[in-house]
């Protein structure tokens, strides 16, 4: 039931109208409290004494003009902002991919600038109509008109700063430096103080559970599985992860014995959505970083340097990632494991960073050198043996590409000479290397991209 909710928190947090209209509903309130407040007299406030009255002291003719300003003037500019700022998503989505547009939609301060500018429209309105003349009992809620001129006001400085931050937000540097926080966030959720109990060298492979629901699965709820399975005595081995599409009628779970209720139970703990989720994916924001480098390797964009700055953020992650520890995937009750599921180790958290951009920057020396450079960083830092092999692994394919794609004897030279730097690095290593982590294998797909995933228990 918590992943549940937390997928749906998630979800709400990609609704691009919903912090807006939670602001409109603050701004009508906001224009029924001030039109209260007008009719109560409240203390130290007389609209009938000018030199009492703090705020509007005009009367109902210009306080109808004045709010039909507000109101015009907001919406109008509220439209034509956003406009312009759908044509600048659009140019930024084919450079850097339309799946980044879900970082400028779920931006809590462009839903913030949205709400203001029509909570500014829908408070003037909710004003307007309590206004009347002479002729009509006259009324002027001046307090309420008062607190439509800040709004007003409010609504000239948010103009300003949104312009500014449309102009800086999609700058690709900024993009790449945004996502890269979020992937230091989830290094830090997703991975663990001390390392995690082992899973078990034979896995269950009695009764398939399949799935009902299909599409992408955004979470799962680890511990409630776990405290079932821990109460009907049984072990259960899920199939899949956060991230994976999983096809309806899909067996995602295997338990070491039949036991009544398990699909409902499984239901009940998995949350599929039409769209894969960062929630419990640490593979996401990689997923968004490989895009960027991979669209500016593209001949239609040829940005290299964009490339190489994923590439160095990719090295800082791994870096964070050096200290820590990746879980087994295995839960325990009672000195018991009952759970086991697929879990992102480090030979997949590796080829999620790498294996697309060293496929894409075929002969862009700049790419390959960066590559080769950064290898050599996170190898310094790397504490763990089977760790420092996967990274020598990929720094191989690295130079076998370069070998194989760079014409220039010079350029290639160069390439050369990282590459042996990095064997240096790595050989000065091995006196302070740690023994190997035991980690779960790694499932290859096609083109040579490795998941990670552990996707493929089989009974």
């Amino acid at each position: 039931m918590k992943a549940r909710l937390q997928a749906w928190v998630e979800f709400l947090g990609d609704q691009f109208w919903l912090r807006p209209a939670l602001i409109v509903v603050g701004c009508l309130a906001a224009a029924q409290l001030g039109v209260w407040l007008e009719t109560a007299h409240i203390a130290g406030y007389d609209a009938s004494s000018p030199d009492k009255n703090w705020g509007y002291s005009g009367g109902a003719e210009g306080a109808r003009a004045l709010l039909s300003a507000v109101a015009s003037s907001t919406i109008g500019v509220a439209g034509t902002t956003f406009s312009i700022t759908i044509a600048a998503l659009t140019l930024a989505s084919g450079q850097m991919g339309p799946r980044l547009l879900r970082n400028f939609t779920r931006d809590a301060r462009n839903q913030v600038v949205l709400g203001i500018f029509l909570g500014t429209f829908a408070y003037a309105l909710m004003v307007l109509r309590t206004v009347r003349t002479v002729q009509e009992s006259p009324f002027v809620p001046h307090l309420a008109i008062s607190g439509a001129i800040a709004l007003a006001l409010l609504s000239i400085a948010t103009l300003v700063w949104f312009v500014h931050h449309i102009a800086t937000g999609i700058n690709v540097e900024t993009v790449v430096d945004a996502v890269h926080r979020d992937l230091c966030d989830a290094v830090g959720a997703r991975t663990l103080d001390a390392a995690d109990t082992q899973p078990p060298a034979e896995t269950p492979g009695g009764s398939p559970v399949a799935a009902t629901d299909g599409g992408y699965l955004q979470a799962f709820d680890v511990d409630g599985l776990a405290d079932w399975a821990h109460e009907h005595g049984v072990v259960m081995a899920l199939r899949v992860r956060p991230g994976h599409y999983v096809p309806n009628g899909f067996p995602v779970a295997y338990m070491s014995a039949g036991v009544e209720g398990t699909g409902d139970a499984v239901r009940r703990a998995l949350t599929f959505g039409r769209r894969p989720a960062a929630l419990q994916d640490l593979e996401y924001s990689i997923r968004q970083l490989v895009e960027i480098a991979v669209r500016a390797l593209s001949p239609g964009i040829n940005d290299p340097m964009t490339a190489g700055s994923v590439v160095d953020h990719l090295g800082d992650a791994l870096c964070r990632v050096a200290p820590r520890h990746l879980p087994t995937g295995a839960v325990v009750r009672e000195n018991r494991v009952v759970l086991v599921h697929p879990v992102t180790d480090y030979d997949g958290l590796c080829d999620a960073m790498l294996h697309m951009i060293r496929q894409n920057a075929a002969g862009s020396v700049h790419v390959l050198a960066r590559m080769l450079d950064v290898l050599a960083r996170v190898s310094e830092v790397e504490r763990l043996s089977d760790r420092v092999s996967t990274l020598a692994r990929h720094a191989d394919l690295v130079i076998a590409a370069a070998r194989r794609d760079v014409p220039d004897p010079d350029d290639l030279a160069d390439l050369e000479q990282r590459y042996a730097r990095f064997v240096q690095v790595r050989a000065g290593a091995v006196g302070r290397m740690a023994p190997p982590a035991t980690s779960m294998g790694t499932v290859s797909s096609k083109g040579g991209d490795r998941t990670g995933s552990s996707e493929g228990l089989t009974s």
